[in-house]
Parts: structure tokens; C-alpha cells; sequence
């Protein structure tokens, strides 16, 4: 299994930065516009519609089409913890249908003063069999302007 991780500091406050990323409107402002996002749908654990906050058991369908290439992609993510107090936060979303054979996102935000770190790990594997075993520390290419966009869009956006 491939891993990759990356934090940044925001100057916000854990509860700021936690309810932004806990909706599926800062997933869409986290996104950047080459991957042409589109949320299909969303829906919590008891299958109401577009809730307004991911809970452990919401489901978010979407499709990117990165750079206009291609045909869409669709993605669907079912996140499968949350756990949240007064010094840190989490929640790990698991891809149950996507372009890769595994993908497991955990979201950490650890308190820091009136600031707090983001914390992104990734556990992935391309599909393919020994070849997606073979290219995935390659992925690192594609994450790292995606998530470096992720940060710095958090950081504009809450600080």
C-alpha cells in the first residue's frame, strides 16, 4: 500500500477549520477547478439528502474529469469515522467506488493555540495488480499540486 501525507498550519481555530471541512460545499472549494468537479449527491447515514454536515455514514457521489481529459470519473466516498473534541478532530473517508483499487483519506485537525494543523494521509493502491503496486509511489506527481492547492485554499479562505 502507497502512502501519502501532508499538513500545513492554518491561522484559525479548530472549530473554524473543522466545520469547514466537514460539508460538502468545502469539499467543492477545496477542489481545484482543473478537476472539474461535480458533487451528484450526497446523503447521510439515515439517507436524507445533501445534509448539511458529513457524518460517519454519509455517502458523497461525485465525478471529476481531470484537466477536461477523458471521459468523467466517478468517485463515491462513505465516511466511515469522525471523532471530534476540544484540542483535536478527524474523520476518514473510504472509497467504495473510484479510479483506485484503494483509497483511504484520513483528515486530522490537531488544536495548536488559536491555530490548528491539518493533517492529510492517504493510503492508496492503483489498480492493476503488481503494475498499480509498481507506479504508486509515482502518484505523489498528481497529489502534491492538488493537496498543495487544498492547503493554501484552506488558509485563504479561514485565516
Amino acid at each position: 500500500m502507497s502512502v501519502y501525507e501532508r499538513s500545513v498550519r492554518v491561522d484559525a481555530p479548530l472549530a473554524d477549520v473543522w466545520e469547514f471541512h466537514s460539508t460538502g460545499d468545502g469539499l467543492e472549494a477545496l477542489t481545484p477547478d482543473w478537476m472539474n468537479l461535480v458533487i451528484e449527491e450526497s446523503r447521510g447515514p439515515d439517507g436524507e439528502p445533501d445534509p448539511d454536515v458529513l457524518t460517519e455514514g454519509s455517502v458523497i457521489v461525485s465525478s471529476v474529469r481531470p484537466l477536461g481529459v477523458g471521459p468523467r470519473q466517478t468517485w463515491t466516498s462513505e465516511i466511515v469515522a469522525r471523532e471530534e473534541s476540544d484540542e483535536h478532530a478527524m474523520f476518514r473517508d473510504h472509497m467504495t467506488e473510484g479510479p483506485f483499487a484503494h483509497w483511504l483519506h484520513t483528515h486530522r485537525f490537531v488544536a495548536e493555540g488559536d491555530a490548528t494543523l491539518v493533517h492529510d494521509r492517504i493510503e492508496y493502491q492503483f489498480p492493476g495488480g503488481p503494475l498499480g503496486k509498481a507506479i504508486g509511489p509515482f502518484a505523489y506527481v498528481g497529489f502534491e499540486p492538488m493537496f498543495r492547492y487544498r492547503h493554501r485554499t484552506t488558509r485563504q479562505l479561514l485565516e
